[in-house]
């Protein structure tokens, strides 16, 4: 049985907690919303076995690990997070980044600002950045899928995810893999993070910052463009044909974002939480392609 541990870093001026196991070069695992470290349980030891010194961390805001001290959650500070933390954990040497949604935007990001620090990176559930952000408000199946984007720009919604117990959090998870039968102890380890102080209000301002040209910031401008830029390193991506939040089409049209060897896994029946759904396929998958 893989032995996980907690550890803590700081990097990029926030004090960062996550999940680890396993000696060798660094494998950094991002997590999305709504979600925590845990969500790569089934994936650790499979890398482990694999010769990865895994560090699975909470992302920015998302408790314990600290809130960001300037009260910024744009998608380029994610990167710029991942960086610091290969610094910080890789002990100088190539890593490999897996991310799932936001954890995937911030793949794409540090795969964009810091390529010479990665290997590889492998993407759950999000197109790349230069075409998803490009139908963002103009197609009408894009809007549908990420209306929650559009209602965390209201004044309220943390309110509403935490009413009744954070049932948003089951509700939203229910949606966006309609055919996955959520283990109870997960959602619970999933409200449990959301229950911490300071969780929800970050979790809604990845989307304020990263999505709403009156929430962003000037400074990361620069940044900001160069994420939608083609990707330079070797990629694995998958996407579940029930992705509610995802669009298939904007995943198959994404080639052209790659410079380099693309790897496309589209998992029939599994929805944006594929990861969970069918462990055993994407886990060999994940390992083949890193090994390859």
């Amino acid at each position: 049985m893989t032995e996980v541990s907690k550890g803590r870093v700081r990097a990029n001026n926030i004090d960062f907690h996550y999940l680890e196991a396993g000696s060798g070069p660094l494998m950094l695992c991002l997590h999305g919303f709504p979600d925590n470290p845990h969500t790569y349980s089934a994936l650790i030891p499979h890398l482990v076995d694999a010769g990865y010194h895994v560090v699975a961390p909470y992302m920015r805001g998302y408790a314990p690990t600290g809130v960001s001290p300037d009260g910024r959650y744009d998608a380029a500070l994610l990167g710029l997070d991942a960086s610091a933390l290969i610094d910080e954990l890789g002990g100088g040497h190539a890593a490999a980044v897996i991310g799932h949604d936001w954890g995937a935007f911030a793949t794409y990001a540090v795969a964009a600002f810091a390529p010479e620090k990665i290997e590889k990176i492998v993407t759950i559930a999000i197109a790349h950045p230069g075409a998803l952000l490009g139908e963002l408000g103009l197609n009408y199946d894009v809007i549908k899928g990420g209306w929650h984007a559009y209602f965390f720009q209201m004044p309220g919604a943390e309110q509403a995810i935490a009413h009744n117990d954070f049932d948003f959090l089951l509700k939203w998870w229910r949606d966006a893999s309609p055919e996955f039968e959520i283990p109870r102890e997960v959602m619970e380890g999933v409200k449990e993070t959301f229950r911490q102080e300071g969780t929800v209000e970050a979790a809604v301002n990845y989307y304020r910052h990263t999505f709403n040209p009156a929430g962003k910031d000037p400074a990361l401008a620069e940044l900001s463009e160069k994420i939608a830029a083609p990707t330079t390193l070797p990629c694995l991506a998958f996407h579940g044909t029930r992705d509610r939040p995802g669009r298939l089409e904007t995943f198959e049209n994404m080639d052209h974002l790659f410079t380099n060897k693309l790897e496309k896994v589209v998992i029939e029946r599994t929805g944006h939480f594929m990861h969970l759904e069918q462990p055993e396929r994407v886990n060999n998958k994940i390992i083949q392609f890193l090994t390859s």
